[in-house]
């Protein structure tokens, strides 16, 4: 990019370097800066010129500097990660704001594509309408997930066992606690549970269409929990590529937190990660490939995937799917899949 480019874009990067500022998680900055510090013997205040320089430049966040470990990098290859500015602008090109909504209502997500479930999912609305629905619900699933409707990052999600709640007082506890969504919790297929039973891990695949609205797949990986009852990278757990011709993890997972190194093995079961083969993978990439193409106004989709011992099934779809889940674990910036796609 010549600099009278750069020079055009900066003003619009300066209003993202204000919101990446507004959200920063400083905890979390001071740590990366002291690790660094440790690393390179770089000040604070050097450390800090370097960030503004490299996020008006690549149009990364603050802590994406240090998670995309820029402070290594030439700046060519620094050109090639795709921050959150760049997904941001992808994904709003992709994923329009008026055509969100099927995908950031859990409610519209199962109603547009149940038949690619698994498990037992009833909105707050479908409780009231049926009054048998909340027995029936306690009496088959000896524990139940509850969640807000438009959450996100596996924030707000309630794992309540069955027996601690009545039929009669479901509906005024989960109207109490802002929750719009009672799901049965999905099974996944032993060998996932062998890896790591304290969540369900998931597969996410990321997806998007090409000029003939045909599915592209831009990435597979498989998330991994850690002693969390969720396996999002942003509570602390694991993520690892996958092969998408063969579903095997081909790498080892990594932590989105840079001071914490790759794991090959699994670091509280000890089973392996590395070379980990994914159960139905054939159906999983079936069921992605036939998912993405029912609803074409939503071009480009993360893919939350269970594999239970019957088979793959969906949990949810993102319109703004995470690059941290995408790059980390193939430690690569992958933006030319991006502009490929447009």
């Amino acid at each position: 990019m010549s600099l009278y480019q750069r020079l055009k874009h900066y003003p619009r990067r300066l209003i993202y370097l204000g919101y990446y500022l507004k959200q920063l998680n400083w905890q979390r900055l001071a740590k990366f800066m002291a690790y660094v510090q440790a690393e390179k013997g770089w000040s604070r205040a050097e450390q800090w010129r370097r960030i503004v320089r490299d996020s008006l430049r690549f149009n990364v966040s603050i802590l994406e500097y240090y998670q995309f470990r820029f402070f290594e990098l030439a700046d060519a290859e620094k050109a090639t990660w795709a921050g959150t500015g760049a997904l941001y602008e992808f994904q709003r090109w992709a994923n329009p704001p008026g055509n969100r909504d099927l995908l950031e209502d859990k409610r519209r997500f199962h109603e547009a594509y149940r038949p690619y479930f698994r498990h037992e999912v009833c909105s707050l609305e479908a409780l009231e309408r049926d009054s048998a629905l909340a027995a029936r619900l306690l009496d088959q699933h000896q524990q139940l997930v509850f969640k807000p409707a438009r959450g996100n990052c596996g924030i707000g999600i309630a794992f309540v066992e069955s027996r601690t709640l009545s039929a009669d007082g479901l509906i005024p506890w989960m109207r109490s606690r802002n929750f719009d969504l009672v799901e049965s919790r999905a099974a996944q297929h032993p060998a996932l549970q062998g890896l790591s039973p304290s969540g369900v891990n998931t597969v996410r695949i990321f997806t998007c269409l090409d000029a003939h609205d045909r599915c592209r797949i831009l990435g597979c990986r498989l998330r991994i929990s850690v002693n969390s009852p969720v396996d999002n990278m942003a509570a602390g757990n694991l993520a690892a590529p996958v092969e998408e011709e063969t579903g095997r993890v081909c790498g080892p997972g990594v932590y989105s937190d840079i001071t914490r190194p790759p794991q090959s093995v699994h670091p509280v079961t000890g089973v392996a990660i590395e070379g980990f083969q994914i159960p139905y993978w054939p159906e999983t990439l079936a069921l992605v490939r036939e998912a993405s193409e029912l609803h074409p106004q939503n071009r480009s989709i993360g893919w939350d995937i269970v594999i239970t011992p019957e088979g793959p099934g969906l949990i949810e779809g993102n319109h703004d799917w995470c690059k941290l889940v995408w790059q980390l674990p193939v430690r690569r910036g992958l933006k030319h899949l991006l502009e490929s796609g447009e």
